[in-house]
């Protein structure tokens, strides 16, 4: 993990796009949250965007806003997720379940550095850095015609890629002792530590929900 972190400080001075790779739980968003805390950015806003979670056909409305009566509901003016970043940065969770028109516009915003809102011809400008994520393989997602490969390219600038917790048990100790004292603070309770015993049942877990599914338990403990 450290020589991610490692990485990820030398990614942070520049203002490329970053592609973060890993299974679900590896802690993605966190990493995404330390490049932005270790660049010259890190004053000005990071808005974190969950791209699964958008409605069908909103994608494009949330992510580069819509003027007034653009369509059936759009009762005032929405600047959407890009204009909220600024000019600081804007995180892209799950880039692999955005749809494939807004795709198009997302490559538009990476190759020109500007966009349009729904409904609008004013040409919006962009100076937000965009640091995207996935628990996918998009070069499948490619190859099946699901993802775009100009915008896979323009995204996978420079990339950062978090191992699952099976592959690197040296962090779990280090995660552990991290989770009791977090988790003791919030919760007032008393627990000082763990035993040799637990921390080397704990090391031997397979954990499938990786740290997501480590910080549970050290919360269920606590």
């Amino acid at each position: 993990m450290q020589s991610v972190l490692a990485k990820a400080r030398r990614f942070a001075r520049s203002s490329g796009t970053v592609l973060i790779t890993g299974e679900s739980g590896t802690g993605k968003e966190l990493l995404a949250q330390y490049l932005h805390e270790h660049s010259t950015r890190s004053d000005r806003p990071c808005v974190r965007v969950n791209c699964a979670a958008f409605h069908d056909g909103l994608a494009e409305s949330e992510l580069f806003g819509h003027e007034q009566g653009a369509f059936t509901g759009a009762t005032r003016r929405h600047d959407g997720f890009l204009h909220a970043a600024g000019d600081g940065t804007l995180f892209l969770d799950e880039i692999g379940e955005l749809p494939l028109p807004t795709q198009a516009k997302l490559l538009r915003v990476l190759e020109e550095g500007e966009y349009l809102r729904v409904g609008s011809t004013d040409v919006q400008c962009v100076n937000a850095r965009i640091i995207a994520a996935t628990n996918r393989d998009l070069m499948k997602d490619v190859a099946e015609k699901r993802f775009r490969d100009d915008l896979y390219h323009r995204l996978d600038v420079l990339s950062l890629r978090l191992a699952p917790l099976r592959e690197r048990p040296e962090d779990i100790p280090v995660l552990v002792r991290h989770f009791i004292r977090k988790f003791g603070t919030e919760n007032e309770t008393p627990v000082v530590g763990i035993s040799d015993e637990v921390l080397q049942k704990l090391v031997s877990s397979h954990w499938p929900g990786n740290v997501r599914q480590l910080r549970n338990a050290i919360h269920r403990a606590c």
